[in-house]
């Protein structure tokens, strides 16, 4: 998605159309660079927090929950891992207080602009800068840059959004508005085989509980939760 003028940290103001609606991006008496969607009545503007009870709650079921395990963490808490769909990146923040390296990749400029925010401020901020300090962000398409940006990782973590069926119920104002933004990941298929074609040694999928396997790839082996599965696939 080209946007134009580009979204830089000095950015205060700037409205963009994106798939034919209206987004506002916002500086506000914070500080925090906010994303609203005026096409989606009563959902107010956000920014990214990690510092928020969602996350820190997520933080203090440390490497025996499913997210940790499924990368490693519980056997080594250093590993190096690529988040190839940050998205939001509470999923990559989580991982980092745990004690990983997490690169942040993100495709989506303005993503890619709330995401660069929510970093400098949680490195200011003594709660949030060790986890902030083990964290590096790319903005770029992993189908088609993936190899290289991954390379020396341990680990790839994919987590790519369903595109709008009309069926499913999203879960958050943020996701509604995500969604509007991007469209969903169609394209998750080729990101999977973009990332089982590199040297990685583990490559870690996150699905709803009843989603099928991406690009049909049975995983070598999945560990369930009550909303959500990861299929872990082995080097």
């Amino acid at each position: 998605m080209a946007v134009s003028p580009p979204i830089d940290d000095h950015t205060e103001a700037l409205d963009l159309t994106v798939r034919g609606f209206l987004f506002c991006l916002r500086r506000d008496l914070e500080g925090r660079l906010t994303l609203a969607a005026p096409h989606l009545e009563g959902y107010g503007a956000f920014a990214l927090d990690w510092s928020s009870a969602d996350v820190q709650r997520r933080i203090a079921g440390g490497r025996k929950q499913l997210l940790a395990k499924a990368i490693g963490l519980h056997k080594k808490p250093t590993l190096k891992v690529f988040d190839a769909t940050a998205g939001l990146g509470r999923d990559g923040y989580t991982l980092a207080a745990l004690g990983a390296s997490v690169t942040l990749a993100e495709r989506n400029p303005v993503l890619a602009a709330l995401l660069r925010d929510a970093h400098r401020r949680a490195l200011g901020l003594n709660l949030l800068r060790d986890a902030a300090g083990r964290m590096q962000l790319v903005e770029q398409d992993n189908t088609t840059d993936l190899g290289s940006a991954a390379a020396g990782t341990d680990v790839i973590y994919l987590d790519p959004m369903y595109p709008d069926d009309g069926k499913r119920a999203l879960p958050s104002k943020e996701m509604q508005i995500l969604r509007d933004l991007t469209g969903g990941d169609p394209d998750g298929d080729a990101l999977l085989k973009a990332a089982l074609a590199t040297r990685t040694s583990r490559v870690v999928v996150k699905r709803p509980s009843k989603a099928p396997w991406l690009a049909d790839a049975k995983p070598n082996l999945s560990m369930e939760g009550t909303q959500a599965r990861f299929d872990i696939y082995l080097g």
